[in-house]
């Protein structure tokens, strides 16, 4: 069995040996490990007793039983009593070790999987919220997200998450490692603008002599990431000779530093992350189909900003106070109509623009509210030229059936328009499609008749 453990070691597993079941069974007790290689003639203890009294304890943990040729009915009556496989003496093929390995681990990731999702859709709440407080939300959207990545955290399969600019998924990216309580670190790459030379040498590093200018060993992030989880970002702009290699990595988990001819193994769990629709790049034949697959074994699907417009109140609150923490000012008041104002506008840049918008404000703030005319003035020039700010419906509402005179409309709508701007007169006029001159000639008019 020596050489199996070395075999296994080298593939990057953490190996755990006994020289019999009793042993065996000492050792299990205090690692648990994920799978078992045993035999099935051993002293003390044979190997059909040794998996009974481990299923007893784990009943989901495979057993792989290896042993001679001339115990054929053994090994029936070891697959009906539940092993995993058996393999027959003297083993040729150790990479065939390796392929049974990888296929009962993925299948007992899956049912874990299966039986952590069915969990928490019973439960409908999170185990470990202390995971996602880096993300302000209140949103029923992602907090259903919260619960899917609780439940596939633990697995070593990759994860997709897709979403438009500015919305958090380097965030979520880091809840999917933190929930998995993988022992190494989470490394983040941007793959954006990386033709395939220095793609290939930032994942997986180089040998010293292996091109014009490496004078020395550089290792790559994938070895850095050794355990922990690699973050992939902007992961639809790689180049298709990249995704070939990226491809093998998910396959094998192995890859070749630049300039080696020996294959390094990866212990780390992928997690790619994109804002481009990547069905519509395969369509296009910009992104290889097999790859898109291995990628999406889990997916998540980031809202956008516009779609969970409750959040803005709380993140509204929270960029406040950091903006006025990093910029050494008293945390202002937020006027209690500034929320409603900033649900009219659809930030195309997500919670990173609303963000922006907030530290640019308090930046420009000396006393009092915050001023609502920062975010007016911020907000105008980035809408596009043919909208409608904001779009309101205001309509002349007067009692009864008959139609309202002229004076008697004109005050319903202005009334209404100042309302729904919170007393800003600006803001009304917008509603109303006339200038805030215009405004206040209507209003001073008013006024000076209900004088007279």
């Amino acid at each position: 069995m020596e050489s199996f453990s070395l075999f296994f070691e080298d593939c990057g597993y953490r190996v755990i040996g006994a020289v019999n079941g009793q042993a065996g069974l000492a050792s299990f007790q205090k690692h648990r490990p994920d799978l078992i290689f045993t035999d099935l003639l051993m002293p003390q203890m044979d190997g059909l007793e040794f998996m009974r009294r481990v299923k007893e304890l784990s009943p989901e943990t495979p057993v792989v039983f290896i042993s001679g040729i001339n115990v054929v009915a053994d090994a029936i009556k070891a697959v009906q009593a539940g092993a995993w496989d058996f393999i027959t003496k003297p083993v040729l093929n150790l990479t065939e070790l390796e392929l049974i390995a990888k296929r009962a681990l993925e299948t007992v990731e899956l049912r874990h999987e299966v039986s952590a999702l069915r969990q928490q859709v019973l439960d409908g709440h999170l185990q470990n919220k202390e995971v996602f407080a880096a993300i302000v939300t209140q949103d029923e959207s992602m907090l259903r997200i919260f619960r899917y990545i609780e439940a596939i955290a633990p697995t070593s399969q990759p994860v997709l998450i897709a979403g438009p600019t500015g919305t958090g998924k380097e965030l979520l990216a880091q809840s999917v490692h933190t929930a998995s309580r993988r022992t190494g670190k989470l490394v983040a790459v941007n793959l954006g603008g990386l033709d395939d030379q220095i793609f290939s040498d930032t994942l997986f590093g180089h040998l010293k002599g292996a091109f014009t200018g490496a004078d020395r060993v550089r290792e790559g992030v994938i070895a850095q990431a050794a355990g922990g989880t690699l973050f992939l970002d902007e992961i639809g702009e790689l180049t298709e000779s990249s995704q070939i290699k990226l491809l093998r990595l998910l396959q094998e988990q192995e890859y070749y530093p630049l300039g080696s001819d020996r294959p390094s193994k990866t212990t780390a769990r992928i997690i790619a992350a994109t804002n481009r629709d990547l069905h519509a790049l395969v369509d296009e034949g910009r992104f290889r189909q097999d790859l898109f697959y291995r990628l999406c074994t889990h997916q998540v699907n980031v809202p956008p900003l516009q779609a969970r417009k409750g959040d803005i109140p709380l993140l509204l609150e929270l960029f406040v106070t950091e903006a006025a923490i990093a910029l050494h000012k008293d945390v202002p008041a937020i006027s209690s109509g500034l929320p409603s104002y900033l649900a009219t506008y659809n930030f195309p840049g997500n919670v990173r623009e609303l963000k922006a918008l907030v530290y640019d404000a308090v930046a420009r703030h000396s006393r009092g509210l915050l001023a609502k005319e920062y975010f007016i003035q911020a907000m105008d020039g980035r809408r596009p030229h043919n909208s409608a700010t904001p779009a309101f419906e205001i309509s002349p509402q007067i009692p009864g059936d008959r139609l309202p005179t002229l004076k008697e409309a004109e005050a319903s709508l202005i009334r209404q328009a100042l309302e729904l701007a919170n007393g800003n007169q600006g803001v009304a006029a917008r509603h109303l499609g006339i200038t805030r001159q215009g405004l206040n000639k209507i209003l001073n008019r008013k006024k000076r008749l209900s004088e007279s």
